[in-house]
């Protein structure tokens, strides 16, 4: 079985240090999406929805999100993040948010890009919750990455 990187000798959790590993330019995308009903996909999609326009507020969210992921989640290390995108698109179930985070660094920015996604569908819910308290989110994953050692990664190489 593989040694668990963020854990030490001892079994207690760690940060790894990256501080040995080449910086190279990294990148990686993610995408999620959310369900909803017919009244909130078109409140949303027309702009119309009680709280402001969604899609706006939610892609900044995400961006946001992914600036702040080291502060979410333990043992990620915080990275100068040199571009997000977050893209949000309607289809006939809801929306599909799909973000793209690239830095010059010695770690990935995987995390970040889930991160963003997440952050991005629950403010979709959030700002959309009166429409439909039963929106679901689902299907968030990596879709790719590359850089650094391991080399470049995707999803339908793997499916």
């Amino acid at each position: 079985m593989p040694r668990l990187t963020h854990i030490d000798d001892k079994g207690a959790a760690h940060m790894v240090d990256v501080s040995g590993k080449a910086e190279t330019v990294r990148q990686a995308v993610a995408t999620g999406r959310i369900v909803m009903n017919g009244e909130a996909l078109r409140a949303i999609a027309g702009g119309s929805a009680a709280k402001g326009d969604v899609l706006a507020v939610a892609r900044i969210a995400g961006i946001m999100a992914a600036k702040k992921t080291s502060e979410l989640i333990p043992l990620c290390h915080p990275l100068p993040i040199n571009k997000i995108s977050l893209d949000l698109e309607v289809d006939d179930e809801g929306l599909v948010a799909t973000a793209t985070v690239r830095t010059q660094g010695r770690t990935g920015v995987e995390m970040e890009a889930m991160t963003a996604v997440s952050v991005a569908l629950l403010t979709v819910y959030d700002m959309a919750k009166s429409l439909d308290k039963a929106m679901i989110i689902k299907d968030i994953r990596l879709l790719e990455k590359s850089g650094g050692k391991s080399g470049d990664w995707r999803a339908d190489e793997q499916e």
